[in-house]
């Protein structure tokens, strides 16, 4: 790897691409990205970020829809996030294990994969102390090493299939998750009257009563995940009696209740609360998928509904989804994957 500009055509297919910025700042001193692509759920500045580098030395331009950034020599320093921040946690990381003295990061997000991150850089010669907590302090290294590394399971990749083991009424063990990340989502289920029972690394799902409503409000971790959101509302959509969600990550995160609606769900938006009346049935329909989650979250209230339901535009969902339809149909799902 020689290079340190990144254009458009290649950061527009996903978000994480602005990690980039801090990998090759931190590895090189200098860095050109184009601003990031992904699902349009709201507001997603990076003012944070660059809050982050500057207080590390380097010095920081927008032009021409790239984030320029470079410096002579990374320093170590106190970074202060104005709000927890899980992208300018990672950047941050990236680019300040190898500047000069220690830099300390105040108000971290703590975010499973962060502490992975950490984990990882670690195993690599880095110093990293706190991960996980809202203080991390990391003392720079003039170099690191390679590397062998298992990254961890995909919460959010279990949790959709928590849901769709609830949503379906089935009875699922999910084997290889890490269930302490999971405890947010399995005390809704539970409340909803869902067995879940763990053990080191598998949670199984099964039914047991009539499902009863719930409010629901995302937070930072180690609250309601913000990305499982759009999936359990479709969840909600059949449980007995009013259930409420209050989005307070993303203020645009809602456009998959118009496709829900067209399937018989009762829903109302209410500023950023989603406001469910639980239906008896709910009817397969054309829909068509607007972001990941999103997708994510018909491709539940297919299972749950009678009839046929045909998803478009599913290449958003496999951004986050691996041969999800693989993984359903061999649970018994009848769902497969056509070429238009």
């Amino acid at each position: 790897m020689n290079g340190f500009k990144v254009p458009f055509e290649y950061t527009k297919r996903l978000r994480a691409s602005y990690y980039l910025l801090g990998a090759l700042l931190g590895r090189g001193g200098k860095a050109r990205v184009a601003y990031p692509g992904g699902d349009e759920i709201g507001s997603r500045p990076i003012d944070q970020h660059i809050k982050g580098f500057t207080a590390l030395g380097a010095t920081i331009e927008e032009r021409g829809g790239m984030v320029c950034a470079r410096a002579d020599k990374l320093e170590g320093a106190d970074i202060f996030f104005d709000m927890v921040t899980v992208g300018a946690t990672i950047n941050i990381l990236l680019a300040c294990v190898k500047a000069a003295g220690s830099t300390v990061i105040y108000n971290a997000a703590k975010e499973p994969h962060i502490v992975d991150l950490a984990n990882f850089l670690n195993s690599m010669g880095a110093r990293i102390k706190g991960a996980g907590t809202d203080v991390i302090h990391v003392t720079g290294r003039p170099e690191l090493h390679g590397t062998t590394y298992a990254v961890i399971p995909d919460q959010i990749e279990t949790g959709t299939l928590m849901i769709a083991a609830a949503a379906t009424r089935g009875d699922v063990t999910i084997r290889g998750c890490i269930p302490t990340h999971m405890e947010s989502l399995t005390a809704k289920l539970l409340e909803m009257g869902i067995r879940v029972t763990d053990n080191d690394d598998s949670i199984r799902v099964r039914p047991q009563y009539e499902q009863r409503p719930v409010n629901v409000k995302t937070q930072v971790y180690p609250g309601f995940p913000t990305d499982l959101q759009q999936p359990m509302t479709a969840l909600l959509c059949m449980a007995q009696g009013t259930s409420t969600i209050c989005e307070t990550i993303f203020e645009q995160r809602f456009k998959h209740l118009d496709e829900l609606r067209r399937m018989g769900a009762h829903i109302k938006l209410v500023d950023r609360t989603v406001l469910i009346e639980g239906v008896r049935e709910m009817f397969g329909a054309p829909v068509a998928v607007s972001d990941l989650r999103a997708g994510a979250a018909l491709v539940v209230a297919g299972l749950m509904a009678k009839g046929t339901t045909e998803i478009y535009d599913t290449g958003y969902i496999d951004r986050g989804y691996e041969r999800i339809e693989e993984k359903l149909r061999a649970l018994g799902a009848d769902i497969w994957r056509e070429s238009l």
